[in-house]
């Protein structure tokens, strides 16, 4: 006797609520971690760093930290973190009102997402392209970070959806293509621009659905709506500092694959070992996914644009000098589509199996979570209370209402989760994308405070600042990092000489060297250390001030 189907979900939402149920649990998603924390090193503090820079009237052709130029990427997401940073300041600090703008660069992120994937799928398909990106372990913390890499992401999203919607709209899906490469240049550098002009002219040799004049004709619109995005920058600053054009072009952007390196193939390894847990349980669905497809559904363009877009995008990051799972994310969007129509496919068992291990895996961390957070703040159990205390030294413990109550909210959101949705094939997607969320606004409501403690420079730099002589020159520093440079201006104020610049300088009084606790720099007769610190519980950091003893020659 045949196994009897599974019962429909009672109620079934509509299109329309569905897309609001998602957007609001991309909302959910988004907001924890984006607010009540300093910028965290080395990506955040040395990126806000920049972003300060320009708030107080640096420039956006040539971007500086603190003074000096730094051109490590382009200026878009600088630019847009330091609009939203003058537009939310009076109700935030300034770096959480910078932060905002990494929240709007992943709404960005997933609605492309979204849109991509009821282009390729079919309506209904949206949602679920939208909840695997999100349900990412990767995506999760770098998703909340003051980092460039944001707005890289929306713009390969936007290209994607771009790719696909050429296929009925030429011209509209031309027009996403170039903004998005645009978008991905002007936040990123070349990477963007590379990977999306190789998958532009593969998507025809592979597939004939792109195989026409239309398509021509949207790849000549995207050329001309990139052509902005990829020429008024390089331009303008080419034209200001040559010298510093020809640094970003080879220094930031060619040297990583055609200077001296690792480069090869070797990168390749590096990111295939992380994807299992980066892009989990998202890679193991568009494997699935490919199965269900192999034989001529691997020609379907649903599957030729999100493999064509992992597969080049592998390539291009593993041919670079430098690995890092930062540089990653691009990699997650393809693959989320890929594996769009996956979970419907499902065997039973296999959807169950997934639930319940989402049930019962996330239920366990919200219930821990609440656990040690009432022995950080509570004090209950005074064992647990110690030995969170003794590795965070110097956070101040007690009850706080509003962190309680966003708490309990997210708490009771994941109970009405588990208890609302009836068995169905989306079902394991919505209570993985609801518990990835619960749990990650659990980890910052609760214990963004004890984090910050140990992570942030403010407590570190306002004891430096306390121990500066009433009256002194300039401050010198050897080995002071760009992280440590950004929060020490943003922080203190304080701009330092640095000694590794070639440059004349005159001579300070004060000297500011970063090395280990073990390593002193700096010794003998000449300079007296008058301070020295670090974060709270950093055992690998060390900074100390020193004072010259002798009066500097003039």
């Amino acid at each position: 006797m045949p196994a009897s189907p599974a019962p429909a979900q009672r109620n079934p939402p509509t299109t329309p609520q569905r897309s609001l149920l998602v957007a609001l649990l991309c909302a959910a998603w988004i907001l924890p971690g984006l607010f009540a924390h300093d910028p965290w090193k080395p990506d955040e503090a040395y990126t806000f760093g920049v972003i300060y820079d320009l708030l107080r009237g640096g420039s956006w052709v040539v971007p500086t930290l603190t003074g000096e130029p730094f051109l490590d990427k382009p200026p878009l997401f600088y630019l847009t973190a330091a609009a939203a940073a003058k537009l939310f300041s009076f109700v935030l600090p300034l770096h959480d009102a910078a932060r905002v703008a990494t929240g709007l660069w992943m709404a960005v992120t997933f609605a492309f997402t979204a849109l991509a994937g009821r282009e390729l799928y079919g309506t209904r398909y949206g949602a679920v392209s939208a909840l695997l990106l999100l349900g990412c372990f990767g995506f999760v913390i770098r998703g909340h970070q003051i980092i460039t890499d944001v707005a890289l992401l929306a713009g390969f999203a936007m290209a994607y959806y771009g790719f696909a919607l050429a296929l009925r709209r030429p011209a509209v899906g031309g027009l996403w293509i170039g903004m998005g490469a645009g978008i991905g240049f002007l936040a990123n550098g070349l990477l963007a621009p590379v990977v999306l002009g190789l998958v532009a002219p593969l998507l025809p040799a592979l597939a004939r659905d792109w195989r026409n004049r239309s398509y021509a004709n949207a790849l000549a619109v995207a050329a001309a709506t990139a052509a902005p995005w990829l020429t008024i920058w390089p331009i303008l600053l080419e034209r200001q500092a040559p010298l510093l054009f020809d640094a970003w072009l080879w220094g930031e952007n060619l040297s990583h694959y055609l200077g001296q390196g690792r480069g090869g193939w070797t990168g390749t390894f590096y990111y295939l070992k992380i994807l299992p847990w980066y892009a989990f349980p998202v890679w193991l669905l568009a494997l699935w996914a490919l199965w269900r497809a192999r034989g001529p559904g691997l020609a379907r363009p649903a599957i030729v644009l999100p493999l064509t877009g992992f597969i080049v995008t592998l390539a291009a990051l593993s041919t670079s000098a430098e690995a890092r799972e930062l540089y990653a994310l691009p990699l997650l969007p393809p693959l989320a589509l890929l594996a769009a129509a996956a979970p419907e496919t499902l065997r039973r068992s296999a959807t169950n199996a997934w639930y319940w291990f989402s049930a019962m895996t996330f239920t366990f961390f919200v219930v821990v979570f609440w656990f040690y957070w009432s022995g950080l703040e509570l004090g209950i159990p005074a064992r647990l209370h110690d030995h969170l205390h003794r590795i965070r030294p110097g956070y101040v413990p007690g009850f706080r209402w509003l962190a309680f109550t966003a708490g309990v909210a997210y708490t009771l959101f994941w109970l009405a989760v588990l208890a609302s949705f009836r068995r169905s094939p989306m079902r394991p997607v919505v209570v993985w994308g609801a518990g990835i969320t619960t749990v990650w606004a659990l980890l910052t409501i609760l214990f963004i405070g004890w984090a910050d403690n140990a992570k942030s420079y403010r407590s570190t730099f306002v004891s430096l600042q306390r121990a500066l002589p009433q009256q002194y020159g300039c401050i010198a520093s050897i080995e002071l990092g760009e992280s440590q440079r950004a929060m020490l201006f943003y922080v203190a104020g304080i701009v330092t000489q640095r000694e590794e610049a070639r440059v004349p300088r005159r001579e300070c009084e004060l000297l500011l060297v970063q090395g280990r606790p073990q390593q002193e720099i700096v010794t003998g007769a000449a300079w007296e250390r008058i301070w020295e610190g670090g974060r709270p519980g950093d055992k690998d950091e060390r900074l100390r001030l020193y004072r010259r003893a002798t009066k500097p020659s003039s």
